[in-house]
């Protein structure tokens, strides 16, 4: 498959008064090499689902992740519980494991014990489109 090469044009994007673009140059932007450090450990993947809304990640998102990555606490992560992914903020307090969703309709993870449980990554990008 062809490479796709889209333009990046330098000039940055003012959020407040306009700034007049005529004379902004350009480069080639590989996304892949903005926003990947570790490329053989880091991967996409698509969230479904609703309990990180309040974090703005919306079911149809992609979010990068980096399995190479430690998890440190208040770390947004893919984990791995009793065998099925989900997408959460990792919470420690002490030896004491939580895993946070954002949005109030959802209860928090305990991770105990008896849990089967692993970070399998941690996210480093979201992407998402513009919303209306």
């Amino acid at each position: 498959m062809t490479k796709k090469v889209l333009p990046f044009i330098l000039q940055p994007i003012k959020a407040g008064f306009p700034n007049p673009a005529e004379d902004a140059s350009q480069e080639v932007l590989d996304l892949n090499d903005l926003i990947i450090r570790h490329p053989a450990s880091t991967f996409y993947m698509r969230v479904d689902g609703d309990s990180m809304q309040d974090a703005n990640i919306y079911t149809g998102d992609i979010v990068v992740v980096d399995k190479s990555l430690e998890a440190r606490s208040g770390d947004l992560v893919v984990a791995c519980i009793d065998g099925e992914f989900t997408l959460k903020h990792f919470v420690r307090h002490g030896e004491r494991v939580q895993l946070m969703p954002a949005n109030k309709h959802y209860a928090p993870i305990e991770v105990d014990e008896s849990s089967d449980f692993r970070i399998w990554g941690v996210v480093t990008y979201t992407i998402h489109a513009h919303r209306k």
